[in-house]
């Protein structure tokens, strides 16, 4: 089926189910960024493989609705059919709502799977549409209806993540948990994000690409919980393991009758948030009390061991990456490279470590103007292919037993003009001006986000993502609460607390031309106390691979922005020489030489 006999099939079952427009989502019932492939209806409807965005399809019009990292890549895909991009001005809003609202007429159905709707955002489309006039109608998932490559949910094995990494028994994690909802006066606490029930029960799965997560719901109580999950996936040992610390297994699907049987002597805690409608509305009896996921606040903690699990994971992904380049710098001298062969050598060469994995991501390899795509992903049909000339942007990760990685990289393939130079020394200042920032515990993301902007803002330039976000331990790339953006959004206004590990990556994009953006992940430490008491935090560098100084524009760094660049390349070169042979050092001092 075409994109558009795609469109014809669903609007025949918005006729057949009553309604005159339907939303599709990116979520899953797990309110997930990444999703399994058993729920990626919004790409299969609109054949856009961004991985946010929502569709609207009412009996006239079909859009998208997505921020500034997708505009390029939305275009294109959406040009083969009668999907219209509508752009919005702040990521993660819901203008979608608001276009709907204007557009349909009083009386008019609005329908959606409550599966992949979180109660929150349920809520406040109810809200918004009866404004209008306009009634929110659960509806079963049309799109999954009329789908006849529909796949099965994923069905690979768990298994558990030790001690040795995790730095904290599954039943301590429960007890810390179990003593946060006496706090807020519930008996149940039900989990329905993946990485947090993965964090919470020490285990970890391969459900949902480059996301080492098992499809499950999880119920922590008083003195036991449930991990409902395909009784199929754990190994015996996990399975008494989890017996042992009181986790009792039951099948995915029994979510449901399992919070329909609670009875009005529990009281069960759920984040709005992250529960969706269909979950909430199966709670028959127990009252309700609604705060937030209790382990996000945990995980975003790294405890000690998790700390030197990462340190170890970050030397081995620079020794990785020194020995991709010095490929990737030879293989160019010989021939053209597709941006697709470079992603797959990446992944080779980290597969080389020790507790290598799998990618965090897929890596983002973008030659010239692909490289201004935030989020773009190379084809074997469609890709470039690299030459000695130009600029090439480099995203990509490693997921390790002990740590998760995610670098970015900009490098100049030939002399660059003094435009780019000038665009990515900005950058760079930004990039150091937050990692060297100090400030006192509380501080929130969204004060933070400007020391990336500022230099780059003197010259009336900007980018369209935040600057960072919080990273997980052999868990998702991107992991909720923390980060650096210019927004109120969650991730902004997340005050930084001691042992919380962030992305640091401002950029610049030319369309049609370059993309620049430099990712270092950040550790968040103590940097002691004032006369008051009060506790100040700064930020400590874990990524170790050098910054192309090809493409600095000296006469703009001051001196202190050089000793940074110095000292960090001392340091990478201290950290990954020890591993390499002596042909990789020779290659490595000459990177890190000192400007």
């Amino acid at each position: 089926m075409t994109i558009n006999q795609r469109l014809g099939a669903l609007r025949e079952a918005m006729q057949s189910a009553g309604i005159d427009a339907y939303i599709i989502p990116s979520s899953d019932p797990h309110q997930s960024e990444y999703v399994a492939e058993y729920w990626k209806a919004r790409e299969w409807i609109s054949g856009f493989t961004g991985s946010a965005g929502t569709c609207a399809v009412t009996h006239g019009h079909a859009g998208l609705w997505t921020d500034s990292r997708y505009f390029l890549q939305a275009e294109e895909q959406l040009s083969v059919s009668d999907f219209e991009l509508h752009k919005l001005g702040v990521q993660g809003a819901s203008e979608h709502v608001g276009w709907l609202a204007n557009h349909l007429d009083q009386g008019g159905k609005v329908g959606c799977d409550p599966w992949v709707i979180s109660l929150a955002e349920w809520r406040r489309m109810e809200k918004e549409f009866s404004k209008k006039g306009i009634e929110l109608v659960a509806t079963e998932d049309l799109v999954g209806a009329i789908r006849t490559d529909l796949p099965g949910l994923p069905a690979e094995e768990v298994f558990e993540q030790l001690v040795e990494y995790a730095g904290e028994s599954r039943a301590e994690k429960l007890g810390r948990i179990r003593s946060s909802m006496h706090q807020e006066g519930a008996t149940l606490h039900l989990l329905s994000t993946l990485d947090d029930i993965a964090w919470t029960m020490n285990v970890r799965g391969s459900d949902v690409q480059c996301n080492p997560v098992a499809i499950s719901y999880a119920v922590v109580g008083k003195e036991k919980a449930w991990l409902f999950i395909d009784e199929h996936k754990p190994t015996e040992t996990l399975k008494q393991s989890l017996t042992e610390d009181g986790v009792e297994l039951k099948s995915y699907d029994e979510i449901h009758p399992f919070l329909e049987s609670l009875s009005v002597d529990e009281t069960i805690l759920i984040d709005p948030a992250t529960t969706s409608k269909a979950l909430f509305e199966a709670i028959q009896s127990a009252p309700v009390a609604e705060g937030s996921t209790i382990p996000i606040g945990l995980k975003a903690i790294k405890n000690t061991v998790e700390v030197e699990g990462i340190r170890r994971a970050m030397v081995k992904d620079g020794v990785a990456l020194t020995r991709f380049f010095r490929w990737f710098e030879s293989t160019l001298a010989e021939r053209g490279i597709p941006e697709t062969e470079v992603a797959e050598q990446l992944a080779h060469f980290r597969s080389e470590q020790e507790g290598y994995y799998g990618e965090s991501f897929d890596a983002i390899v973008g030659y010239k103007g692909n490289g201004a795509i935030v989020h773009y992903r190379a084809m074997p049909e469609t890709c470039a292919t690299i030459q000695p000339e130009g600029i090439l942007l480099i995203d990509s990760g490693g997921q390790y037993r002990d740590g998760t990685t995610d670098i970015t990289r900009t490098v100049a393939l030939s002399e660059p003009d003094p435009s780019s130079k000038k665009h990515f020394t900005l950058v760079l200042k930004g990039h150091i001006a937050l990692s060297e920032c100090v400030f006192p515990e509380g501080t929130r993301g969204i004060q933070l986000d400007i020391l990336a902007r500022q230099f780059l803002w003197n010259e009336h330039l900007n980018y369209g993502h935040g600057t960072g976000h919080g990273v997980g331990v052999f868990l998702n790339v991107h992991e909720p609460p923390q980060g650096f953006a210019p927004t109120l959004t969650s991730r902004g206004t997340t005050p930084f607390s001691a042992g919380m590990f962030s992305s640091n990556e401002p950029g610049f994009y030319k369309e049609g031309s370059y993309g620049i953006r430099i990712e270092n992940l950040i550790l968040t430490v103590e940097a002691g106390q004032d006369a008051d008491g009060v506790q100040w935090l700064r930020f400590e560098n874990l990524t170790w691979f050098p910054i192309d100084k090809a493409l600095i524009d000296k006469t703009l760094l001051t001196e202190s922005e050089c000793q940074w660049l110095n000292a960090y390349h001392k340091t990478v070169y201290e950290l990954l020489s020890p591993q390499l042979n002596r042909e990789e050092c020779e290659w490595l001092a000459e990177k890190c030489a000192p400007v």
